[in-house]
């Protein structure tokens, strides 16, 4: 990787393309649909899609490029590139998991600008090297959402909108603290900087300020001890932004994470390391118990997210001690977001299926729809050749290769822990129930399963397929992944 470069001429300033395409988008966005006719709010739909892989293509040719920090506080590295990509795909595919849920809403065009700009706060956050772009970029990240946790208006989601905004006003003000605090200790804001005045400073203001810091992205990562509002935003928002909530704002907070643990230098007054893989393994587990004891399926996959944060964790642990990690954080990120939105895809196209006995019977119906089920729900566990099989290996190897063996034997029991409430789920999907005709069900057998196994949602269904697809797919060409992100560096 060649050396990153200082950016400060109007010229650098093409290197936040992705960036600036989504923000111009989310104002058109607002500004058009404010015009439109209630029948036609679906083309913002249109333009957001199109504006999103616009980006998206920008940011994946960006790839390989010579890193740039620009002076704004921001960098423009590996790291931030694939964060971008994987961000914009996720973008994209809420965007169309959603077409058969707010279709003809009067609120369409609210509801993309508010993915659009989730999404952006998401791609600010990972790309950040200043405190206070982070700070900017973690409440960007998390307005919208909460407007979207309750954009249904409903009691589920009224509720889990209130409580995902208590906990985030309450984190979100302890990360400005955090920042505050830092910035008194070593006198700028700026991650290069602080890398050499932190080491100097008061040992205690410094604790204080990066744990406060940390805890806010752990907020946005959904990880222990700031994981309350998941299962509760995963069961009462609806369908598509549970799956955007849940995985989205992940993607830069964990990036966020790494970035902090190799660049501001406090290893040796703050024990970082320690730090995260503490964190690590109380998300892990305590993800995974949560899950052992609830019968819905959409809390389920809540806790599931807690669980998959902190196997990734396990690589910011070892952030800055192996060379490994950072292409294993990166990849298991890849891998996550198609998995955990697959799996969501299914639930979109299952509206009344809350429990896992309610797909009984699921393949014999819908063939296709229970395979795309079974690979994502397989894919989490890490069964060959899905994407977080070879994610896990990854950070695992980083784990072991860092000296943190105690984690990686840690999360292989929560992997093999973790199988016991998969199969609980998908051991209905498989079962055989009696129909009087598969193709056209009676009028009687239809009432009697929850699942809209007459007409699941078109688009949510494709997405389901797809996103299957593309977890083997990513899993088969991981390879060519991880040896294309091998020996890259972040930049301050």
């Amino acid at each position: 990787m060649s050396v990153g470069v200082e950016v400060t001429s109007a010229a650098g300033l093409a290197a936040l393309l992705p960036e600036a395409v989504v923000a111009l988008t989310a104002v058109a966005g607002l500004l058009v649909g404010s015009w439109l006719p209630r029948g036609r709010q679906g083309w913002v739909r249109g333009l957001a899609v199109v504006a999103a892989l616009g980006a998206l293509a920008g940011a994946a040719g960006g790839l390989g490029g010579t890193p740039i920090a620009l002076a704004s506080g921001y960098a423009v590295d590996t790291a931030t590139g694939v964060a971008r990509v994987v961000v914009l795909v996720g973008v994209v595919v809420v965007l169309v998991l959603s077409a058969d849920h707010v279709a003809g809403s009067r609120r369409e065009s609210e509801f993309c600008v508010l993915v659009l700009l989730g999404g952006l706060g998401a791609m600010v956050v990972a790309g950040a090297s200043d405190l206070l772009v982070l700070a900017v970029g973690v409440l960007l990240a998390s307005v919208p959402l909460y407007a979207l946790a309750g954009f249904g208006k409903d009691a589920g989601g009224t509720e889990a909108a209130l409580k995902y905004y208590l906990v985030g006003a309450l984190l979100g003000v302890v990360l400005l603290a955090g920042v505050t605090l830092l910035l008194g200790a070593g006198g700028a804001t700026s991650y290069a900087e602080l890398s050499v005045a932190l080491p100097k400073a008061p040992a205690g203001v410094v604790t204080a300020g990066t744990v406060a810091v940390l805890a806010g992205l752990l907020f946005k990562a959904g990880a222990v001890p700031a994981h309350f509002w998941v299962p509760d935003v995963a069961e009462g928002a609806s369908a598509p932004v549970a799956a955007f909530v849940t995985t989205v704002p992940k993607i830069g907070a964990v990036v966020a994470i790494y970035r902090l643990g190799t660049q501001l230098e406090v290893a040796d007054v703050v024990a970082w390391p320690a730090l995260v893989a503490v964190v690590a393994a109380a998300s892990m587990t305590l993800g995974n118990l949560a899950a052992f004891f609830t019968g819905q399926v959409r809390r389920l996959l809540g806790y599931s997210t807690i669980a998959q944060v902190g196997y990734v964790l396990l690589a910011a642990a070892a952030a800055g001690q192996t060379g490994l990690a950072l292409p294993g954080l990166l990849y298991y990120l890849a891998a996550y977001l198609v998995t955990n939105l697959g799996a969501f895809a299914v639930v979109c196209a299952l509206p009344r299926a809350a429990t896992p006995d309610d797909y009984a019977g699921l393949f014999r119906r819908r063939p296709w729809l229970a395979l795309g089920l079974t690979v994502c729900l397989l894919g989490f566990v890490g069964t060959p050749p899905t994407a977080v099989f070879v994610g896990k290996l990854s950070v695992f190897a980083a784990g072991v290769d860092a000296g943190l063996a105690w984690l990686v034997v840690l999360a292989v029991a929560n992997t093999v822990a973790s199988l016991f409430y998969y199969l609980r789920w998908l051991r209905p999907v498989f079962r055989q129930v009696p129909l009087g005709s598969v193709s056209k069900p009676t009028v009687a057998e239809a009432r009697s399963w929850p699942g809209e196994f007459t007409s699941p949602g078109r688009w949510s269904a494709r997405v389901a397929v797809a996103a299957a697809v593309a977890t083997l797919g990513v899993g088969v060409a991981a390879e060519a992944f991880l040896s294309g992100v091998q020996g890259a560096r972040l930049l301050p």
